[in-house]
């Protein structure tokens, strides 16, 4: 067969990408080949341009350019050098010196970036892991294309960290684009240690091997810290929050409240927990943690109450104490006598201290329950027993259900065993399994081995207890229905417990009625000490006023309600006039109250304007404008009708609003309302017993969890 001609003149310089198409169409397979293979060895022996080295030239004299016109991204990793009349780049790397003239370009400098060994000890590996090379196509200026290592050779790889190997698994190859390569290595490691803080996260993630390699991919040039650098950067960002969060304290134009919550740990450690509540000049409910501080069991009160007092001076802020709340309990008794008559030996507490003793609400329909759950504790073992009986198999689960239907319980209750630790799990429980109470009797009778069911009495004594756990559940779930609740909405439902617990004392059964009592004396010991604050909060919300004191008080106190009511109003005037007093200036309020002096008697000042002549007229003022008839905000706020209930309704908004017309009112409520009727978080408003802190924390120096606590409750902010 006669070979067919050859068409064309086959050139050295031909580009195979012209020509072996068309050789192809022509059906020319060997030369296709010869011609690739020829190009082949050609390209290979054809080395890179090369530009002048200049490594030994002698620097002594060379200066460095900083140009605004140096765009690409190369210069990154160069510093231009000038040297007479010679313009050279220097590797911050490894310290070699290539042509820098605006003639070269910087194809020559990315292609030395790309060698560069000393690069690669700062996370770019010389193996493919992040080589730059100029991305494919039209791109903008300034832009580099991150080119990852092809199939096959991360096909064997295996990054070696310490003694751990990690192999990679085989990826296809991919391009991703940089657009503006500005590595900013600090900003980047505190954006790490901030993650860590925000979300909880162990210190010691930095060091794992899947956290370094996911680092090592994403961004090469981080430099991967270890733990005790993040825990460095950890106590730089707490240092930098707190005096935010110091400065915010400072400039606040009403008192504060303070909340004392305490946190177990994995181990036999304690830590106490200070928050700041207060309302800001926005009129925001806000709070912020303080202090964060490891405790010992072993201390007296005089001891914790003298930390509580160092921790209060250390912020500045005990001389604008209004209130603290605590649990309830003999010790919070003595801590809290400790701080109130300290604080009242200088005049900073308000209406001689009587609103400054709170104790946690939910903290005492807590107590309660476990009054009620401690008298039930046989009972509720035998629910929980039949329960795991009836789950035990297939089979005893089937006859029970088939016992309901018989019965006429056409849907049973999916029966579940409780979390003893969450108490409100605790009545889902016992109130599921007295709604199927009969089916657990019928079930005796096929499942002789079922001994383990309540008698009739026992399920009712659960009955009677669960319209007990239910009011609870009730109360706690609007004391939780918000993160911020201010201080007005707790008088109606601590008021609606305290109605229960008469009518309960009432009951005939003698099991009932002693539970009762046991649980009506910490109440009584908790309305004690909180009644007036919560009877003020409620008068100044405007939908209620006195009217809804006039309401319950005489259904709790018959008929010396009257009286009582006399004798809250006259504190509440009282409480106004000591707010009235300081409202010109707000002297006494932003802490220009007189210390008494321990060795002299003398009276010093606190120090912001001591010589203001006219203080004296302000307060003349303010009595003769009383004693003249007009009518002081106190009593425009209560003669004038309720405001309308509403769902929305937003107590601090109001305020906000009527500031103006209620000037020194208004004062009384940004400091009663901010008042922190509850400590106990929304998420754990159910547990028993304290708050714990996570294994990895528990693990950490004090000063440490102090700082990574304090800090994520500021960021979060």
């Amino acid at each position: 067969m006669k070979p067919k001609p050859i068409p064309i003149f086959i050139r050295s310089s031909h580009s195979p990408h012209c020509l072996l198409p068309r050789l192809r169409q022509q059906g020319h397979p060997s030369l296709c080949r010869l011609f690739r293979s020829n190009h082949q060895r050609q390209r290979e022996a054809t080395p890179f341009p090369r530009y002048p080295q200049v490594d030994a030239m002698d620097m002594s004299d060379a200066v460095i350019v900083n140009s605004s016109r140096l765009k690409s991204v190369v210069w990154n990793d160069f510093d231009r050098v000038k040297k007479g009349d010679t313009c050279l780049a220097v590797c911050r790397h490894c310290k070699k010196k290539l042509s820098g003239s605006s003639t070269s370009g910087t194809s020559h400098l990315r292609n030395h970036l790309i060698r560069c060994q000393r690069r690669s000890n700062h996370g770019i590996s010389n193996h493919g892991l992040g080589l730059y090379f100029p991305a494919k196509g039209k791109k903008k200026e300034g832009t580099l294309a991150l080119v990852t290592m092809d199939q096959e050779q991360k096909k064997d790889e295996v990054i070696n960290l310490g003694n751990i190997k990690y192999e990679q698994e085989p990826m296809k190859e991919d391009t991703v684009n940089i657009v503006n390569n500005n590595f900013d290595q600090r900003r980047s490691r505190y954006d790490l240690a901030r993650m860590i803080i925000l979300h909880g996260y162990p210190l010691a993630m930095v060091e794992h091997v899947g956290f370094r390699i996911f680092v090592k991919n994403l961004q090469p040039l981080f430099e991967l810290v270890t733990s005790n650098r993040v825990e460095a950067d950890c106590m730089e960002i707490y240092a930098k929050e707190k005096q935010k969060v110091y400065e915010v304290l400072d400039k606040l134009p009403g008192k504060i409240s303070i909340s004392a919550d305490g946190w177990a740990t994995t181990g036999d450690s304690e830590y106490l927990c200070l928050t700041a509540h207060f309302i800001d000049e926005d009129w925001q409910l806000k709070k912020k943690t303080l202090n964060f501080i490891m405790t010992d069991p072993s201390h007296t009160e005089d001891v914790s109450s003298d930390v509580i007092m160092t921790c209060l001076m250390d912020w500045d802020i005990d001389r604008k104490l209004f209130a603290v709340t605590f649990d309830s309990g003999a010790s919070s008794d003595n801590m809290v006598y400790r701080i109130k008559d300290r604080l009242s030996q200088n005049r900073f507490l308000y209406l001689n201290g009587q609103l400054f003793d709170v104790r946690c609400a939910p903290n005492v329909v807590s107590l309660m329950v476990q009054d009620a759950l401690e008298a039930l504790c046989e009972v509720t073992y035998k629910i929980r027993e039949s329960i795991r009986y009836v789950k035990s198999s297939q089979s005893t689960l089937a006859k029970f259900n088939e016992v309901a239907l018989e019965i006429g319980v056409e849907s049973p209750k999916c029966l579940c065993v409780d979390n003893p630790s969450q108490w409100n799990s605790t009545y889902s429980m016992l109130k599921d399994a007295s709604e199927c109470r009969d089916v657990f009797f019928r079930l005796q009778e096929y499942e002789p081995d079922y001994r383990m069911c309540p008698s009739d009495l026992e399920w009712e004594r659960v009955s009677a207890i669960i319209g007990c756990l239910k009011l609870f559940v009730e109360v706690t779930n609007v004391f939780t229905k918000s993160k911020y609740l201010t201080a007005n909405i707790y008088f109606p439902e601590i008021c609606d417990i305290h109605l229960q617990l008469i009518e309960w004392c009432k009951n005939p059964d003698e099991f009932l009625s002693s539970l009762a009592m046991k649980m009506r004396s910490k109440f009584d010991e908790y309305w004690d000490k909180c009644n007036l604050g919560l009877a003020v909060a409620a008068m100044l919300d405007p939908r209620f006023k006195m009217k809804l004191m006039e309401y319950y008080y005489p259904l709790l106190y018959g008929n010396s309600a009257s009286e009582l009511i006399d004798d809250v109003f006259e504190c509440i005037k009282t409480l106004y006039n000591e707010h009235s007093i300081g409202s010109p200036l707000a002297s006494l309020d932003q802490g220009l109250a007189w210390q008494v002096s321990g060795s002299s008697g003398t009276l010093a000042s606190s120090g912001k304007d001591s010589r203001d002549k006219l203080m004296g007229f302000d307060k003349y003022l303010n009595e003769t404008s009383q004693t003249q008839g007009s009518k002081s905000d106190l009593d425009k706020y209560l003669e004038e009708p309720l405001f309308p209930r509403n769902v929305d309704f937003n107590v601090l908004n109001w305020w906000k609003v009527h500031t103006p017309r209620y000037p020194i009112l208004s004062m009384m409520a940004r400091n009663i309302l901010g008042i922190p009727m509850s400590k106990v978080e929304y998420d754990s408003a159910f547990n028993i017993g304290k708050r714990v802190l996570d294994h990895d924390r528990s693990s950490l120096r004090p000063p440490l969890v102090q700082a990574l606590m304090c800090s994520q409750d500021w960021m979060r902010e």
